[in-house]
């Protein structure tokens, strides 16, 4: 079964690449580090004006209905040069979320806006010293006649270029549902240090912020498990897009760096080295590949395959940058050069709506080796 890309998405990859390029590689995500946060919107307002924001919106609500593979490219160009921006969080979690459980009252609210590239959404989700899917949440909404007002905090809330729109969690006497929140009812922001510079986090509270049901209430964790299969799908693709411009840099500083008047390009232990990180790339690719496609054809396998993906890919874009920064020596930690940034970032996905760990239980469950382990387990070893 062949899982590349078709002629359209790879020429699509073509414009998109070229668009980054004008944009002069990671000089937007330099820019954000420091504090000229003006190249996000004008980032966004460009890749909204080529169509990526319209990509998995429906025809219904004024996009392109298209899926996950459309993503692809778009994710894998944007990784390379560590874009920053909520592309992520708005196309690969809220309009997911939207389109498989909002009303039509709701996508017609919101989504037009989001494929016009007027409107950017981000998931407030977690609560200080919880885990992905608590038991319950502390953030309350409580029945009003106009709807439910939502009181509360959430931390770890990615709010890089100014989302206006928040899909969060919140308690009910139903149990932890779903809410519509817009950024203006915010009681306040917090913005949070991350390791990753050209992020940005924060701590929002609601103070009976007004806030709209999405989906059937008590649903929360079943939606949101649905959305993070395309989010895990997409930010597999960005990891990729990252890997594979650190196997390039890698490589070509291989050629100009000189050690004992040759390339160290020369030595064995370096190409190896290369050769190991290309293998991961190939690796990476191909899973990224099927998860998309899991997810686009809602394959029974979808679960496995995109958290599969996810636990391996996560460690494996750790292990590039590391091998990258150690074939590139000290100047490898400098801010001179780019591969420290793709470290950081790399560490800043490791965690990022789930951990490795996380992806590993979810994919055995979905394999149904779970109940294998608890039974090996359970034999007494002599």
């Amino acid at each position: 079964m062949d899982f590349a890309l078709s002629e359209e998405q790879e020429l699509f990859r073509t414009a998109i690449r070229k668009y980054m390029n004008n944009l002069n590689g990671t000089e937007a995500a330099r820019a954000v580090i420091d504090g000229k946060l003006d190249v996000v919107a004008s980032a966004a307002s460009g890749l909204a004006e080529m169509g990526v924001t319209a990509i998995p919106v429906s025809e219904e609500s004024d996009g392109l209905g298209l899926g996950a593979l459309d993503l692809v490219p778009v994710f894998e160009e944007t990784g390379r040069v560590l874009l920053p921006g909520s592309q992520l969080e708005t196309l690969a979690l809220a309009v997911p979320l939207l389109e498989s459980f909002g009303t039509p009252a709701q996508k017609a609210a919101r989504l037009p806006d989001v494929a016009a590239g007027a409107s950017t959404m981000s998931v407030a989700w977690y609560e200080k010293g919880t885990s992905l899917f608590p038991n319950s949440f502390c953030c309350v909404a409580a029945k009003t006649e106009n709807g439910y007002a939502l009181t509360g905090t959430k931390t770890l809330v990615p709010v890089i270029g100014e989302p206006d729109v928040f899909i969060t969690g919140a308690q009910t006497a139903e149990g932890k549902s779903l809410f519509l929140v817009k950024a203006s009812d915010l009681a306040s922001v917090r913005l949070l240090s991350a390791l990753d510079e050209t992020q940005q986090l924060a701590e929002v509270t609601f103070d009976a912020a007004p806030g709209e049901l999405l989906g059937e209430p008590g649903n929360a964790a079943e939606m949101m498990k649905h959305g993070l299969l395309h989010f895990n799908a997409a930010l597999c693709s960005s990891m990729v897009g990252g890997m594979d411009e650190l196997v390039k840099m890698t490589a070509e500083y291989a050629k100009i760096r000189v050690q004992f008047n040759q390339p160290i390009g020369r030595f064995q232990a370096i190409k190896h080295g290369i050769v190991n990180m290309k293998l991961d790339l190939e690796t990476a690719r191909s899973l990224s590949y099927y998860a998309a496609w899991t997810v686009e054809t809602d394959a029974v396998d979808k679960v496995s395959a995109v958290h599969s993906a996810r636990s391996f890919i996560s460690k494996a874009y750790i292990k590039a940058a590391g091998d990258s920064i150690q074939i590139h020596g000290g100047i490898g930690f400098t801010e001179e050069l780019d591969v420290q940034l793709f470290l950081k970032r790399a560490r800043y996905y490791e965690n990022y709506f789930g951990s490795v760990r996380d992806s590993r239980k979810t994919a055995a469950h979905a394999l149904g080796w779970h109940s294998v382990s608890a039974t090996r387990d359970a034999i007494p070893v002599s």
